[in-house]
């Protein structure tokens, strides 16, 4: 048995639940779309209503479309801006990273032989650690409002999975993301994403888990 999370917009914040399934062990993506596919149904089971994964696994063409390794803003990937924005405090921010393909700058030997994680930096702004998540799904945001503006309408789906983040070796998920997103949209607030210190009050107050 495995357990994994899920999000959804309830009562207007984005809450966080675990459901269990029966694991498919194995790399092959048709495993991990086993997996996708027992956590859906314990979603449906459970609540009665329809998860999207997001991420490179999925088997519907928009949670690939919105996955972190297929987004970019101003034509670099995501996930490239997340790892060079990382200052350590030995070394960084590290921008040749935004250069590399996005599995190489998340490997890069740097992230673990410079010191302590102690900000991110985007842009000459420092952004601090807390809230863990804020940074990350402030860039996935963006990158989605600048391929869809504020009308990509997730609405048809009340849950979002990703079957490869695993809660107890990562932090940042691109599901997380995607259901901040949607709770945007319906609140018709995106100009609380436009800058950094609105931002922070607003996923303090609105990200549960």
């Amino acid at each position: 048995m495995a357990s994994r999370p899920a999000w959804t917009v309830k009562n207007g914040k984005v809450n966080c639940a675990y459901f269990e399934f029966s694991w498919n062990g194995g790399f092959a993506v048709v495993q991990k779309q086993k997996n996708i596919s027992a956590l859906h149904e314990q979603i449906q089971i459970k609540y009665g209503e329809k998860a999207l994964e997001v991420s490179s696994k999925s088997t519907e063409a928009l949670g690939r479309q919105i996955g972190a390794f297929h987004l970019k803003r101003k034509g670099v990937y995501i996930e490239n801006i997340f790892q060079a924005a990382k200052k350590y405090e030995n070394g960084g921010p590290f921008l040749d990273m935004l250069e590399m393909m996005p599995k190489e700058a998340k490997r890069d030997e740097r992230h673990h032989n410079s010191g302590k994680l102690v900000s991110f930096v985007l842009e000459d702004v420092e952004w601090p650690l807390e809230p863990m998540t804020a940074f990350y799904d402030y860039i996935y945001i963006m990158a989605l409002k600048e391929h869809y503006g504020e009308t990509l309408d997730l609405g048809e789906y009340h849950w979002f999975t990703d079957i490869e983040f695993n809660p107890k070796k990562s932090v940042n998920c691109q599901a997380r993301s995607a259901a901040i997103y949607q709770l945007l949209r319906e609140m018709k607030c995106f100009d609380r994403v436009e800058d950094m210190q609105n931002w922070i009050a607003f996923h303090r107050t609105y990200v549960c888990g």
